[in-house]
């Protein structure tokens, strides 16, 4: 039986979150009962184990990888599928992610985390206490981690984010179930989200995360349909991100970002573009099709003012939103958006509806106005 597969690691989560690269598949998996959104992950419950198959997000119609999830406690049953077996629930895992480290903290199982990679990149203090004290084992780079210390610590698998025409290096040489955490490639807010159902499978946490999804799904879809029946007229233009080096990166009209941007009721420049990824544009084409937009997102961790971002690039003030003082920014190395918004989309739509809305700074988590 196979145990694991070797395919593909995420240096970095790609903090623009929505912005998937070039992927272009529409095809995934068809879901059952089980799994009602996302569309890369399928979900069978069996009385012995819980199969569940991750569909390519660059291939359509193949499958990533492909998990049998059994029961520690139980004895290992004859004629399993074909797939990597998984004793659940984990008790010591190698994470890449903050993004899943801070799943695992609400989901109560914190101290199933053994290991970390990238820890430059973890910001949350219990992590870092955890990597001072040497409860949290720091495995180097997710480039290619120590294998010395995987070895050492001996996690039951290693949670990474697989990424296309990568590999993962010596690992898949230790016969370490690997868990191909491809939820940020996923199409809708929820159907990210809908991914905890695996994590709380997979850590022994299965009624605890199919409670908290139907939570985040009562919410979200008040806070959109309060924004569907607000009063008509006109919508709020919105504009994200900024210049970089030349390049204007902005979510594709659907992409899960552009979405949640519709959903708070905005109105997204590129809503009819037909990308699942990011657009890679220049600042004119950005210009001549959003000069007039309301509003101006902004994550960045060295944006704190508009001298700031005129001081980015001096054509920065050319924008409406610019003008009016309606640009907000999200600290990068303050907030801890990256971490609370891809399981929890119904935390970043209200703010967004906040901040569409025009209220208070004070309603605000993550997007503060800069003058």
């Amino acid at each position: 039986m196979k145990r694991y597969v070797s395919l593909l690691p995420l240096v970095l989560l790609m903090l623009l979150a929505g912005c998937r690269g070039k992927a272009t598949v529409e095809a995934a998996v068809a879901t059952d009962s089980v799994v009602t959104q996302a569309r890369l992950l399928k979900m069978e419950r069996m009385p012995d184990y819980t199969l569940v198959t991750v569909a390519n997000p660059w291939r359509a119609g193949e499958v990533l990888h492909r998990y049998v999830l059994v029961p520690a406690d139980e004895i290992l049953p004859g004629n399993l599928p074909e797939g990597t077996v998984i004793r659940t629930p984990l008790r010591r895992a190698l994470v890449y992610s903050s993004v899943h480290t801070a799943l695992m903290k609400e989901l109560g199982v914190f101290g199933a985390l053994a290991g970390v990679t990238d820890s430059q990149y973890f910001t949350d203090p219990d992590v870092l206490a955890g990597l001072k004290s040497g409860a949290i084992t720091d495995c180097g780079s997710s480039m290619g981690p120590t294998v010395e210390k995987v070895i050492e610590m001996m996690p039951d698998a290693i949670l990474l984010s697989p990424y296309q025409d990568a590999t993962y290096g010596q690992i898949t040489k230790l016969d370490i179930p690997i868990v191909e955490c491809a939820d940020y490639m996923e199409f809708t807010p929820l159907g990210r989200a809908e991914w905890i159902k695996f994590y709380g499978e997979l850590l022994g946490k299965r009624q605890q995360a199919d409670s908290i999804y139907q939570e985040v799904v009562a919410a979200y879809e008040q806070v959109k349909a309060e924004q569907q029946a607000a009063p008509g007229g006109h919508k709020t233009k919105v504009l994200t991100e900024m210049v970089i080096s030349g390049v204007w990166n902005v979510p594709g009209g659907h992409s899960y970002m552009a979405q949640m941007i519709q959903d708070a009721g905005g109105e997204y420049p590129w809503a009819e573009d037909p990308s699942t990824g990011s657009l890679n544009l220049d600042f004119n084409q950005v210009l001549a099709v959003a000069q007039d937009a309301d509003v101006w997102l902004i994550k960045s961790f060295f944006i704190h003012s508009r001298a700031d971002l005129k001081g980015a690039y001096a054509l920065n003030d050319q924008f409406a939103a610019f003008q009016k003082r309606q640009v907000y920014v999200c600290d990068t190395n303050e907030s801890r958006l990256f971490e609370r918004f891809p399981f929890h989309p119904e935390v970043l739509l209200r703010e967004y509806a906040n901040i569409f809305n025009h209220k208070k700074s004070e309603q605000l988590q993550f997007f503060k106005p800069v003058d």
